[in-house]
């Protein structure tokens, strides 16, 4: 059986270096093979595996240096049928590409929005004045270099080899630690015995004590919460989802029973799942 598993676009980006993590884990512990699906956005990603193109999508979903990724959230609150099949959490390096040969001779610089935003202290400190260029992925801005010797590019290192172009400066992120969670979504997942559950909710108006009640469920059962955010629900100024990673899996009665509890201080509540956590080291890799 090929599972497909659709990610951020094109070949070279920290989602397809995911994917192919993941893919890997597959073949080695599940004897899987997959076909890995490059889309341009994380939206198209999702929408994907809900109209059942692909199987299976690899989407970023936080950042340790610059938090959560709006669209992924943002995207799973509207298509509440994708469910989190697995999580890895990926290292992330960057380097500045560039076919020219000295950082004084850089006047633009082009990446994603996070890694220009992961390298931000790494910019200002060495190239303070060039101009910052948004692209929809960090690959992508390995394109727009290929005719500019005044241009960079900031990618993953292994995009060196997919893309012939030179590295100009290595490890340029602002922390050594700096890593990602991404997560596996699907619309059937297999059940797992995991360590985390992923939900959101939105509460039915914006009150005193609209939110304290919902998160005493969790306090009352001696419940630990490792992520807690909220988003704009997009319908009006001051309404919001949150969103919450809880330490447990769906077997436990004491999160069996809080989130039954839950259901009377929300007015809508989505589950994610409950899932492994893959960590994934450098090693890991250099081995794609």
């Amino acid at each position: 059986m090929v599972i497909s598993i659709a990610h951020l676009g094109p070949v070279g980006t920290n989602a397809e270096t995911a994917a192919l993590a993941y893919a890997h884990w597959l073949e080695k512990t599940q004897e899987k093979s997959s076909l890995l699906c490059p889309y341009p956005s994380i939206a198209q990603t999702l929408h994907s595996v809900a109209k059942g193109d692909t199987q299976k999508a690899m989407v970023p979903v936080e950042n340790s240096t610059e938090g959560s990724v709006a669209s992924t959230l943002d995207t799973i609150w509207q298509l509440d049928r994708l469910k989190v099949q697995q999580e890895l959490v990926l290292p992330i390096i960057h380097a500045l590409f560039s076919r020219g040969t000295a950082l004084s001779g850089i006047k633009t610089v082009y990446s994603h929005p996070q890694a220009l935003a992961q390298c931000q202290g790494w910019l200002q400190q060495n190239l303070p004045n060039v101009a910052l260029i948004p692209t929809n992925s960090t690959t992508e801005a390995l394109q727009k270099i290929s005719l500019e010797p005044t241009a960079g590019a900031i990618a993953a290192p292994r995009a060196a080899k997919l893309y012939h172009v030179p590295i100009l400066v290595n490890h340029i992120n602002d922390y050594p630690d700096n890593c990602t969670r991404f997560w596996v979504m699907t619309l059937n997942p297999t059940p797992t015995l995991g360590s985390r559950i992923s939900l959101a909710f939105s509460v039915p108006e914006n009150v005193p004590g609209s939110l304290m009640k919902p998160l005493q469920v969790f306090a009352q059962r001696n419940i630990n919460l490792s992520r807690i955010e909220s988003r704009p629900t997009k319908r009006s100024l001051g309404e919001y989802v949150f969103y919450l990673d809880i330490e447990g899996n769906h077997d436990d009665p004491k999160i069996i029973d809080a989130l039954n509890a839950l259901t009377h201080h929300t007015e809508v509540i989505k589950i994610y799942g409950s899932y492994p956590v893959l960590l994934l080291k450098e090693k890991d890799i250099e081995q794609l």
